[in-house]
Parts: structure tokens; C-alpha cells; sequence
């Protein structure tokens, strides 16, 4: 064994257990704190003759701090998404990071693709009881102090909006397709 890696052994790896403490609590995660911390050592052994100054452990944990700032961001570039601007076409736009394999992802596209044509063919006041109903989830009383409705006729408009859409999945899925109301 060299007299490097014996000086690092004895001088920095008395202080692991303070690392991983230490990457456990920035992460919050087990696994994390491992990955973290097993890069912090590498990066240590790697710069141990630089290291100037008597505290190891100060050291090896502000090691431990850049490495957890590092994976953060490289996590952060690799589920960054752009949102469409106003111009753009969300078609064929993407908000998932990637986290589902492609076949998913390209069936939730479709899916949203199909929900948004077919709430679009709806007439206005059939998709905005709809939308504030089943994606906002107000409650009745709600969408009708929004739409300035009695809440009868929200009750009723949100019965026809369903059975609408219905009636229009169900022509889709046959492969028939005709305009709603």
C-alpha cells in the first residue's frame, strides 16, 4: 500500500460516517446519500494532495456539499422540460421529464391528445362546466359562483357535457367521428 493511500485511509476515512450523515441530510434519501458520499471519497482520494489545511472533515464534507449541489443540477438539466410558448403547437410537446418508458409516454399522448380534441368539440358551456368540474374539482356550488349559474343548471349542463363526451369517445373509438352539440 502506498504512503498516499495510507495518509488518505487514516487522515479522511475516520470522517465517512460524518460524510454520509452529512449527504443523508441534504438528500433525504438513503440512496442518494450513498451515491453522494461515494463520490465525495472518490473526489477526496483523487485531490488528497492538494488538500491544504489541518480539518479533513471540513474538507471531505465540503466536498460532500459540492458533490450533492452537482447532482442536483445534473438531475435538474436531465428532467428540464421547456414549456411551449404561446405560438407552439402542444401537440407534439412533452411535459413528462422522461421518467415513463417511450411506449407510455406515447400513449398518454395520444390519450391527451384524444381528451383534448374531443373537450374541444364540446360547446363552450358544456367544456367549461366540464373542465371546472373534473380537472379544477370544484364543487357545484363553486362553478356556480364562477359561471354565475344556479347550480340546477350546472347540475344538469355538467350531466349533458358527460354523456356528450361519452357519446363522442364512444364514436371515436369506433372510429366514427361526428361534432358535438
Amino acid at each position: 500500500m502506498n504512503e498516499n493511500r495510507a495518509r488518505f485511509e487514516a487522515v479522511v476515512l475516520p470522517h465517512l460516517d460524518a460524510a454520509y450523515r452529512f449527504a443523508r441530510w441534504l438528500t433525504g434519501s438513503p440512496a442518494d446519500a450513498d451515491d453522494v458520499a461515494q463520490e465525495a471519497v472518490l473526489r477526496a482520494f483523487r485531490g488528497f494532495g492538494t488538500q491544504s489545511g489541518p480539518d479533513a472533515k471540513a474538507w471531505l464534507l465540503a466536498i460532500v456539499r459540492n458533490c450533492y449541489f452537482t447532482s442536483r443540477a445534473q438531475a435538474q438539466r436531465r428532467s428540464w422540460v421547456p414549456l411551449p410558448l404561446d405560438g407552439d403547437s402542444a401537440e407534439g410537446e412533452s411535459f413528462e421529464s422522461g421518467e415513463s418508458n417511450p411506449e407510455e409516454a406515447a400513449i398518454q399522448s395520444d390519450h391527451a391528445r384524444l381528451i383534448g380534441g374531443l373537450l374541444e368539440s364540446l360547446s363552450d358551456d358544456y367544456r367549461e362546466i366540464l373542465i371546472l368540474r373534473e380537472i379544477e374539482d370544484m364543487s357545484y356550488r363553486d362553478i356556480a359562483a364562477v359561471t354565475n349559474l344556479p347550480i340546477g343548471t350546472v347540475m344538469s349542463r355538467l350531466a349533458r357535457a358527460r354523456a356528450a363526451l361519452r357519446a363522442q369517445w364512444l364514436m371515436q373509438s369506433r372510429g366514427e367521428s361526428h361534432g358535438l352539440y
